[in-house]
Parts: structure tokens; sequence; C-alpha cells
């Protein structure tokens, strides 16, 4: 029996007028200095720009191994890293020796060490055996010049709880700390912890503990969000065990649904959180993510990133087709991606990674956009289009405008400079072509394809 990982559409994050302008009241109120992992000190802030990398998940689903993630690796480094991808991470089920597809076992065996702590499937991750986790994989990414992170499902391993396996350093023993009412409507892999427990924090400790001295760098952790109240002890509880680790790990939750009114929780314990359910290759799911990054806009700032998800390009779902998106579609993709400074994660298979998908993703011009911009603002100016500008850090009297289509027809999309604070005229730069498109008066007007964007660079 098998259970397979719905791709669910989340309904649209609604927000009335009133509700827009308490959640920026709030937001000016939640930005009281946070706690913060043991390397923000000397950096700053734990990722002060939106990540950038790769993730197994669009296309080795449950099934990557040791071979492919290296493969895979060398690839990224020379073809992405020169461009800011940086972030190497070996999506879910790791752990699971039988992982085969986009489904899950029902009774799943994974594999654990004698703590309850989820370790490499030895059989997919030779370099694991012996105890030595992830050690050798992450040194070996280390050495290519790139982070390396891992999954992680919210809980404990059922597993662990029915061999009532014992907890690192305490008297207290899985089934002690484990909640059977809390478990993932998609996945069979855990139970929930009872952070009121003794003992559920020191598990939890104990993880990170295990996963820092493997040298993890990124945790994108899952089934967190749904119900979000419900689960913000441990959401709590992971930060925590960060902090306790000594190394910095940014930590990533998914997936969607965290209430929008929950902003300031969530960015005070991690560094990006998912906007929406899984999104793929589908134009309504993209559609739907303009109006999540609009209402998630007031509650970004350097170290804590609304995602709006991978990136679907490429080849896709074990090698069995190309991104359905049409080439505009891809361009509008990449392009509220990085005016809404959304993580750049690249999905598709780096193996088939085909010249315009990498043009695609490594334009340096909208590159900067994504990590280098402030102000970043929605315009609601007309239906059936969309527009958002940004300051340049390096220009802040500059702008970055983006204009996009919505529609199924090719349409003009404008917007008047005075609403971007511009003079009367103003030179334009289409950063995707990097072509000079001379000087507009009065307003900036260009029709686009049907589902396009446009991205440019205005200088009074």
């Amino acid at each position: 029996m098998t259970i397979t990982r719905m791709n669910r559409r989340q309904a649209l994050v609604g927000a009335t007028a009133a509700g827009v302008a308490a959640l920026a009241t709030t937001n000016t109120a939640a930005a009281a200095p946070r706690t913060t992992a043991a390397g923000d000190a000397a950096a700053g802030v734990m990722a002060p720009r939106p990540p950038m990398g790769w993730n197994s998940w669009n296309s080795f689903a449950t099934t990557i191994t040791e071979a492919q993630a290296r493969e895979t690796a060398a690839i990224m480094q020379a073809k992405l890293l020169p461009f800011g991808y940086d972030v190497f991470t070996v999506d879910i089920q790791w752990y699971e020796p039988e992982a085969s597809s986009y489904t899950y076992n029902a009774k799943p065996t994974p594999a654990l060490d004698g703590y309850g702590r989820l370790i490499p499937a030895p059989n997919r991750f030779p370099s694991s055996v012996g105890g030595a986790g992830f050690t050798t994989l992450a040194r070996d990414v280390h050495a290519m010049g790139m982070k390396f992170g891992i999954h992680l499902m919210r809980g404990i391993p059922r597993l662990a709880v029915e061999r009532n396996l014992p907890i690192l350093g305490t008297r207290y023993r899985a089934a002690d700390i484990a909640d059977k009412s809390s478990i993932c409507a998609w996945n069979p892999d855990m139970y929930g912890v009872d952070m009121t427990r003794p003992g559920a924090q020191a598990y939890y400790d104990s993880v990170f503990a295990l996963y820092a001295g493997w040298g993890v760098d990124f945790v994108k952790m899952d089934d967190m969000s749904r119900p979000y109240d419900a689960h913000a002890p441990e959401i709590e509880g992971a930060h925590k065990a960060i902090v306790a680790s000594g190394r910095p790990m940014v930590l990533s939750l998914s997936p969607g649904e965290t209430p929008v009114v929950r902003g300031g929780h969530v960015r005070e314990y991690a560094q990006m959180w998912r906007i929406s359910d899984d999104f793929w290759d589908d134009w309504g799911m993209l559609e739907a993510q303009f109006t999540r990054l609009e209402n998630w806009n007031p509650w970004r700032r350097p170290g804590a990133w609304p995602d709006a998800d991978m990136l679907p390009l490429g080849r896709l779902a074990l090698g069995q087709r190309d991104t359905k998106f049409t080439p505009d579609e891809q361009r509008t993709l990449m392009t509220l991606w990085s005016i809404a400074r959304s993580p750049l994660i690249m999905g598709g298979d780096l193996r088939h990674l085909d010249a315009p998908t990498l043009a695609l993703l490594t334009n340096r011009a909208v590159l900067a956009v994504n990590q280098a911009s402030t102000d970043n603002q929605p315009h609601f100016v007309a239906d059936g289009t969309r527009i958002w500008s940004a300051r340049p850090e390096d220009a802040p009297a500059d702008r970055y405008v983006a204009l996009f289509n919505t529609t199924d027809k090719p349409k003009e999309v404008a917007i008047a400079l005075r609403q971007l604070e511009l003079g009367d005229a103003a030179r334009v730069t289409d950063l995707w072509s990097d072509a000079a498109l001379g000087r507009v008066t009065g307003r900036l007007a260009q029709r686009l394809p049907a589902h396009g964007a446009g991205l440019y660079r205005l200088t009074a």
C-alpha cells in the first residue's frame, strides 16, 4: 500500500482592506530583535538575502541516491554556482531504503540510529555506512564551494516510537514524547512531538546536534504549517535546537498554509517559509502565487523570506517530462520570484539542463533584482495585470519595474511614472534582453504576450 503526496491547490490567501491595514501595523510592531543561532552575531543575520540553490524533489521525488547527488552537485558547481546558486539540498526520505517514486510506503522502515534519529539509508548513500551520516557528502559539497541541505519531517519517527528508543542524554524514551494524534495527512513517517513533555526539547536538540555534526547548513522542515498554531511549539523547538547546536543552519518551513496573521511569529523562528502548497508547472498555480506574494510582502525582511516554492523548470518528475510552462510563463515565473524576492531554488534535473533554461536561471541583471533590491511592492492598476516595483540597492533613485499580463491574450500593461515616484521622464533598460529602450514620458507601457512579463530598470 502506498500513500501519494497530494499536489493540493491552496485557496488564495484572502484579506480585506482593513485586514491588510492591520497586518501592516502588526508588521511594524513585530520587528523586535530575535534570538539567533551561533553564527548570526558574526554574519549579521542568517540568510541576509533570499537563498538560491537546487532541491531534488521536483526531479527525483523520494529516490535520489548518493551517486546522483554527486553528479548533480558537480553540474551545479559548474553551471549555477558562479551565478549565486549555492545551496544543494537532498529532499524527502533520504532515510527510506525502499523509496521509489512520488508515493510513500504506508509502513515505512526508515534508517535510524539508536536514539530514534533519522540517518541516511546506506543502500542509497554508501558513504553513510558506519555511522558517518552525511558527513562525507556534506564535506565534499562544501569543498565545491556550496552549502549542504537536507529535508526533515516534523516530529519523531513512528518506528522509533514502536521500538521505544531512548532519547539521547535523558531518562526518557520515544513513547514519552510522541503525540500519536499529531500526524501528517500525506506522509506516514512521523508522529508529532508534544513539546510540553519532559524530553521533547532534548529530542529535537539531539536531532539538530547530529545534523550539525554532519555539516548540514540548511534544513527544509516539512509538515510544519497545517495547522500552524498546533505546530508552532515544534517550530520554536526546532529553532531552539539549532541555536543549541552551535552551528548556523537556515530553517526553511514547508509546506504553505501559514496564516498571514502569523507572519510575526514565523519570521522570528525561520528564515524561509512556504506560502503555498507544492507548486508545480501549472498556470493556475502560478497565477495564484501573485496574490500570495502580495499578501506576504509586508512580512519580508533580511533573514525572513516568504517562499513561493521551487522552480519547476527543465526536466521534471523522474525524467518523465519537461516543464509544462510555456517560454512566456517561464519568464513570468522568474520575473515574479525575482521582484518579490522569493528564494530561487531550482527543481529541475540538472543532468538535462538545456540552454534556454540555463539562460533563464542565470541572467545576472534579473538575479540582481532578487538579491539586491529594496522597497519591493505591488501596484494595483488594472484588471488582468500585475505590476511590481523596487529600488536597486546600488542606485535607490532608479526603479526596477515588473509588468505582468495575466490574461489569455496579448495586452498592453502600463504604469504612470508618478506612481513610481519618478519624474516626468525616464530612460528604460529591458533587463531580460539588456536592450536600451530609450526614454519614456509620463508612463511606462509595454505590450506583453498572454501570461507574459517584462522586467525593466528605469533611470530618471
